[in-house]
């Protein structure tokens, strides 16, 4: 918790009014069992009517000071909770951009959202409630067993008795709930990610007639949740009745000591009156107290899950293009203007020189964090700028592992990625990023418009050069057909849109930044064949020497590139043009045949 405590450093007036309208509050309160006392035994006692007035005016006006005092309190207090929780939620969620995709794929999407919401929901709570309570239940709790020793200081030994018990009780309680709360908010996790998969593939569950299967498992994990909470909650529930027992009964022996005090001509009346006040605030506080520190045993156990977040760090480090140390090293090394790497004209094997090379993979493993094997094995590709690359194999054989290391998305865990001759370690993000375009597998779009959702790409694009993207993704035609055109709304994940359009206009997004790489990951699988024949024509006309790679499970997609990559369980089985592969490489063939084979067949029907 300490740690997240830096982002109330800019509400330091709002942490220091919200419990010092609260202590002011508790002060003035403080006062009400002697006005009452003077009440009783002077006024009442001696029938003395104008006095009973001035005093229960003066009564009132403590109730109005009080009550000023604590709306004050109340709003300092929701100032900084609500601004440490936004100036947090920012931090959490920059902080989770920052990690790479290992550490997400470790950490869990569904844990992840929780600890943005409920977690710090929950700590934005408890910081609210300990600036308004924590003081102020202390100072009352002590401030009234001192205002009883004024009275009496055989009677207020009750009260130093009575106010440990309390605390045994109140903090024991929370030492036994703090551990569950803990679990209590892992069982959420493990609900949030039953329902968010639910959610997702309600399509998939339904197809398969999996509802009362999966109906189950969530109740069996709200069930765990539910079971967590039930006992977390009983023992909570003991601080109340054990806490007016302990109450009660000093209350109990605090009249009878009274009854006899008063009896010995001791205390008076109002006196024995404003001692039981006294407890009555004690008792009153302490339950404040104990739903604070359950509130703030809650907060504990978030703060700690965010604070765990914040612990993991990327994998990765990237290097601003400011930084220029390493380069340089390679500059006096090499006695040139290009790095140690980009100063080879040719490499050990006469093979073609590194500043005409767009993308190389020298000898690269990758193996993806926790896995037991590796997913790639000693890749060794050379990419020439303006080149088409076509990456085929079977599922699971690595092609997407391949082209996620061109923008660094994995890194490699042996050998060099290299983008332009350059280690792709030794870009800053920006710089690496804004020259690779890449259409992922899972076509994502975002809520708002076509026009928006482009703009992704090139946040200053003109319409001419969004139309023209859309031309070459072959959608243009279908984005003039929608009311609104390039204003024309778009649902949460293009819901709205076809398989087919998602993809097209996740392409066109791409396309809009012209970038010198474009990855193309499995991007087109839902296009027909003659829509997919048409996009690789089109992508012909890309300007300059744009360098695109093609992952694709259709033959017919990639037979037209420069060179094919073959892959085979994350080895490469060949490499060369369609001819070559077709001639020389058996993995190829069986993929190549086996495809042209069915729709031979097809065509025959």
């Amino acid at each position: 918790m300490k740690k997240l405590m830096i982002y109330l450093k800019s509400y330091k007036k709002e942490t220091v009014f919200a419990p010092l309208f609260k202590m002011l509050e508790a002060t003035f309160e403080l006062f009400v069992p002697l006005v009452m006392a003077a009440i009783i035994d002077r006024g009442i006692g001696q029938a003395d009517t104008g006095y009973v007035l001035k005093m229960g005016g003066i009564l009132v006006a403590l109730g109005l000071i009080g009550l000023l005092c604590s709306i004050t309190a109340q709003y300092f207090a929701a100032k900084a909770a609500v601004g440490f929780s936004t100036g947090l939620k920012h931090a959490l969620f920059d902080h989770i951009q920052s990690l790479s995709f290992t550490e997400i794929d470790t950490l869990g999407t569904s844990t992840l959202i929780t600890r943005m919401t409920s977690d710090v929901n929950q700590v934005q709570n408890g910081v609210n409630m300990v600036l308004r309570l924590f003081l102020r239940s202390p100072f009352i709790v002590f401030g009234a067993m001192i205002m009883a020793f004024t009275i009496d200081g055989k009677a207020a030994m009750i009260f130093v008795v009575t106010i440990p018990l309390l605390a045994v009780v109140v903090f024991g309680i929370m030492a036994l709930t703090m551990p569950m709360y803990k679990k209590v908010q892992a069982g959420l996790d493990a609900v949030l990610s039953t329902t968010r998969e639910n959610l997702t593939g309600a399509r998939v569950i339904r197809a398969f007639h999996k509802e009362e299967e999966e109906t189950e498992r969530f109740e069996e994990k709200n069930g765990f949740l539910t079971h967590l909470q039930l006992v977390v909650g009983r023992i909570s529930a003991l601080t109340n009745p054990v806490t007016y027992i302990i109450i009660n009964a000093a209350t109990i022996l605090l009249l009878y000591t009274g009854a006899v005090r008063v009896d010995n001509g001791s205390i008076t009346q109002g006196e024995v009156v404003a001692l039981v006040n006294y407890m009555s605030q004690i008792l009153v506080e302490l339950i404040k107290l104990a739903n604070l520190i359950i509130t703030i045993t809650k907060a504990l156990a978030c703060a700690n899950r965010i604070e765990a977040v914040f612990e993991v760090e990327s994998s990765m480090r990237w290097q601003e293009e400011a930084d220029c140390a390493d380069r340089e090293s390679g500059l006096a090394a090499g006695g040139g203007k290009a790095s140690g790497t980009d100063a080879r004209k040719v490499n050990q094997n006469g093979q073609m020189a590194q500043q005409d090379l767009a993308v190389e993979f020298e000898h690269v493993h990758l193996t993806y964090g926790g896995a037991g094997a590796e997913s790639l094995s000693d890749i060794h590709i050379q990419v020439p700028k303006g080149q088409t690359v076509g990456i085929i194999g079977g599922t699971g054989s690595g092609k997407s592992s391949l082209v996620n290391m061109i923008p660094r998305f994995y890194d490699a865990t042996a050998g060099t990625v290299r983008v332009d001759g350059r280690d792709v370690k030794s870009y800053g993000m920006e710089e690496l990023r804004e020259r690779i375009g890449i259409v992922l597998q899972k076509a994502v779009l975002f809520r708002g418009t076509i026009r928006e959702n482009l703009l992704w790409g090139k946040g200053d694009a003109t319409d001419e050069e969004l139309w023209e993207a859309l031309r070459l993704a072959q959608a243009k035609e279908f984005v003039e057909t929608k009311e609104g055109r390039l204003d024309a709304p778009v649902a949460q994940e293009g819901r709205n849109l076809s398989g087919g359009q998602r993809q097209r206009l996740t392409i066109a997004r791409a396309l809009v930044a012209k970038p010198e790489i474009l990855i193309l990951d499995d991007s087109a699988s839902a296009l027909d064949y003659a829509t997919d024949a048409a996009l690789r024509r089109a992508l012909k006309e890309l300007p300059g020497e744009t360098t695109v790679f093609i992952v694709s499970q259709r033959a017919s997609s990639i037979q037209h590139a420069d060179q094919i990559i073959v892959l085979e369980d994350g080895e490469m089985a060949g490499i060369g043009t369609h001819e070559e592969l077709l001639a020389d490489c058996e993995v190829y063939q069986e993929i190549y045949y086996s495809q042209f084979e069915k729709q031979s067949a097809e065509d025959n029907l």
